[in-house]
């Protein structure tokens, strides 16, 4: 029987101590629970505002996103009427350009035949001239 009591008051001694390490260990644990609840919380509320500004921001989004897509039949309508303007100026350029290609080869038909012309009259007053003062 004395061996019983001493095993006994061996494991009472062995589940006191062991209380007395686990307890404050609870009470830690307890501490750290209730901190993590506590920054849970204020994570939560300060995500609470962001997450609305992120969902707004996402509806303005989807809304630029909607009117760009309604807006594109009508850059490409733009688009092509603007390739066509540049279709019909290139074709304007090539007109005047060949206007003036035919202008200036004229001016020179015509300079030459202004000084052929002035050369022609100068010549026949100088036969006049010279038939006039032989009679």
């Amino acid at each position: 029987m004395v061996i019983v009591s001493i095993a006994v008051l061996i494991m009472a001694v062995t589940l006191i101590v062991l209380a007395a390490a686990i307890v404050p260990a609870f009470l830690e644990i307890k501490k750290t629970a209730a901190a993590s609840r506590e920054t849970l919380e204020r994570i939560e509320a300060d995500l609470r505002p962001v997450l609305k500004e992120l969902h707004e921001t996402l509806t303005d989004l989807k809304e630029i996103v909607h009117e760009t897509a309604e807006k594109r039949d009508e850059v490409a309508t733009f688009m092509e009427a603007l390739g066509d303007t540049g279709r019909g100026l290139r074709t304007i350029n090539g007109v005047v350009g060949s206007v003036a290609g035919i202008l200036s080869t004229s001016s020179l038909w015509v300079t030459g035949a202004k000084v052929a012309g002035k050369y022609a009259v100068e010549k026949f007053l100088r036969k006049r001239r010279k038939a006039d003062g032989e009679q």
